[in-house]
This record gives structure tokens, C-alpha cells and sequence, in this order.
């Protein structure tokens, strides 16, 4: 027994609260709130490239306006005839309605506000609102790339892939032969031969347009003739508009065939040397399932790749095949506004493929994250 002095009091911890919770469970209790405002990581991915996306597609719209600007020649001098260019009133006048008489700045800011709102500008060759004229042409021009792009891919993937398997065998120095062959040729080389053989000699195949003169276009639903054709129950139309897009598909589809082809061969090789490869070979399994299950794959972030690369490619080669075949797309529209100097079209058209350009490349992005949790969470 402690003797105390009188009126000291014993002094020690407090006791707490009946009431309050542990040092302990509060850690707990902050640690799940923490948890449950954690964004999912594929959510949180999503939005940081679609955040730098839309920086991109402004900095598109800088550059382009710069350089539009500061082209030699004058529209006025493109678009006037040379009695309205003898008068300086009409020159001013048109300037003034350009908004060329303006400085940049306030010319670029006026830009931007017209294209938050959809407003991309009169084509001064067609007279008509640029977002309508290329609304009217996209269609075309995605139809004959995807169409060349399912080419490129099931042909380069199926040659790839038996090169690989084939190493250093005839199959494989062949393919290797001829995809560095048709990567070296140049597109539109590549399409005048397939024209004069196929069209002028041959004449198996049409030369020109979408569908032929006799011929009324299907109603348009998708703006894709051959899906058009085929969802009226038009089958003369679809025959039509397929035999069309045989040949400027096939000529799009070659320059690019050989990249995929090599991307799918480097994929696979590495993928057939590789752990898990041999662990199924150990485990009895027949050497089809080796390579199409587990090497096929596992390259399947570099055929994404592929497909990206294959695609814009194709999309910005359309310019050439459409001006040889007369294909009526974005390629031919953007052909004819840079020779007339048409710049509101042609800045319509530049922000259009890299619209297109960062959207396929945010889905590939979107899909190597669905496929590798690595992505996403570094």
C-alpha cells in the first residue's frame, strides 16, 4: 500500500469515451473510405486518355489554322475571277467576309468558337457548310478502308503466322520476299498497274466510281453502298458496289499487308519461345493449340498495333487511290480543296482525320489496357 500526501491526486492516461472508437479502427474505418472513392483503374485510365485526346485534337486545330495561314498563295486570288481581282472593293469585301482582314489571334479565336458549336466553315467550291460536305464523303472513304484494313489484317495474321511456324523455311522467305516488296512500292504505282491489268487488259474488274453509271445509289442508311444494297435486298446494287470496291480496297490493302505480316511474325516467334509456350508443349498439348492458343494469343497487343498502324495508314494513302479510281470520299474532297485553295475544307478535313486518328488510337489504348492490367495500373 502507497502512502499518499493529502490532496494529491493520482494522474495517468484518460480513459476514452465509451463512445469512441480505437486509434485502430479509425485507421480501418479511413482506409475503406479511401477505398471506396478509388476510381476503378480501367475507368481512371479511360479518362486520363481521353483528357490527352482532347488536348491532341486542340493542338491539331493550332497547327492547322498556323499553317493555313500562312500558305503563299491568296484565296481571294484562288477564288475571284480575274475581273472581280481588278477591282479592290470586291477584294475587301471578300477578305472582309473571310474574316481575312483580321489578325490571327482574333481569327483563331473565332475559329475555335465556331467549332465548339459545330461550325466548320463554307467550302468556297461547293457553297455548301463543310461539316455537310464531309458528312456526305466519310462514309465512302471508311467503307474502302475498312474494308481494306479486314484485308491487311486476315492476310497479313495468316501469312505471319505460318512464317512463324515455318521458320526459315520456303514459306517464310517468301512471305518475308514479298512483304518487304510491297511495303518499298509506292501506292499510286501500285494502283495504276493494278488498273491496266485488271481493268484495261483483263477487264474483269470496274475502273472507276462506286456503282455503275446504270445504276441508282441504294438509300442511304450506313452511307456503306455494299451494306446499303444489302439491307434494301438490292442485289444488283451489292454485286455492283462490291465488284467497285474490289480493286482500289485490294491496291490499299498491299501497301500495308507486308507491315502486318512482320508485326505478326516477330509476335509470334517471340511468343513461341517464351515459358509458357513450352509449359503447354510439356503438357502434351498438339502444336495447332500452341500456336493458336497460347502464341496467337499472347501477340495479341501487337496485332492491335497492327491494326492501329494498318488503318491510319490506309486512311491517309485514300487521297491517292480515290483522285486514280474516282472514289467520291474525303481523299478526293481534300485533293480538290488544296488545289483550289479552299481552306475552310481543307481545315474541315484536317480536323477530321485527326479526330479519327486519336479516336482509333484511344480505342487500341482502351483495348491494350482491357488486355494487360499492367497498362492501367502504372
Amino acid at each position: 500500500m502507497t502512502d499518499t500526501a493529502p490532496g494529491t491526486t493520482l494522474t495517468g492516461p484518460a480513459p476514452a469515451p465509451a463512445d469512441s472508437p480505437a486509434p485502430g479502427s479509425r485507421a480501418l474505418a479511413e482506409e475503406a473510405r479511401r477505398g471506396r472513392r478509388r476510381m476503378p483503374p480501367l475507368l481512371a485510365y479511360a479518362l486520363r486518355r481521353v483528357a490527352s485526346s482532347v488536348l491532341i485534337v486542340f493542338g491539331v486545330t493550332l497547327v492547322t489554322f498556323l499553317l493555313s495561314s500562312v500558305v503563299p498563295a491568296d484565296p481571294a486570288t484562288a477564288n475571284l475571277g480575274q475581273r472581280a481581282l481588278d477591282d479592290p472593293e470586291i477584294v475587301a469585301r471578300y477578305r472582309a467576309e473571310q474574316g481575312l482582314d483580321r489578325s490571327l489571334p482574333v481569327q483563331y479565336a473565332s475559329y475555335l468558337g465556331n467549332l465548339v458549336t459545330g461550325d466548320l466553315g463554307t467550302s468556297q467550291q461547293t457553297q455548301r457548310p463543310v461539316l455537310d460536305d464531309l458528312a456526305e464523303k466519310l462514309p465512302a472513304t471508311l467503307e474502302l478502308v475498312v474494308v481494306a484494313t479486314v484485308m491487311a489484317i486476315v492476310i497479313g495474321v495468316l501469312f505471319g503466322v505460318l512464317a512463324a511456324k515455318g521458320r526459315g523455311g520456303r514459306l517464310d522467305r517468301i512471305s518475308r520476299t514479298l512483304s518487304l516488296t510491297g511495303v518499298s512500292l509506292p501506292t499510286f504505282w501500285i494502283g495504276m498497274v493494278a488498273a491496266v491489268l485488271f481493268v484495261k487488259n483483263l477487264g474483269i474488274l470496274p475502273g472507276s466510281g462506286r456503282l455503275a453509271p446504270a445504276l441508282d445509289p441504294p438509300d442511304q442508311i450506313t452511307g456503306f453502298y455494299t451494306a446499303d444494297a444489302l439491307l434494301a435486298g438490292d442485289l444488283n446494287a451489292f454485286a455492283s458496289a462490291a465488284a467497285h470496291l474490289v480493286l482500289p480496297a485490294s491496291v490499299l490493302a498491299l501497301s500495308v499487308i507486308g507491315m502486318v505480316l512482320r508485326f505478326t511474325r516477330s509476335a509470334v516467334l517471340e511468343s513461341l519461345s517464351s515459358d509458357f509456350v513450352k509449359a503447354g508443349r510439356a503438357k502434351g498439348l498438339g502444336g495447332r493449340g500452341v500456336l493458336w492458343g497460347y502464341a496467337v494469343r499472347s501477340a495479341s497487343g501487337q496485332l492491335i498495333t497492327a491494326t492501329t498502324l494498318s488503318f491510319s495508314l490506309l486512311l491517309a494513302a485514300t487521297v491517292y487511290i480515290e483522285q486514280q479510281f474516282s472514289w467520291n470520299g474525303i481523299g478526293q474532297y481534300a485533293f480538290r480543296s488544296s488545289t483550289n485553295l479552299d481552306l475552310p475544307a481543307v481545315m474541315g478535313v484536317s480536323i477530321l482525320i485527326a479526330l479519327v486518328f486519336v479516336v482509333v488510337n484511344l480505342v487500341a489504348d482502351l483495348l491494350y489496357a482491357a488486355f494487360d492490367p499492367r497498362i492501367r495500373l502504372s
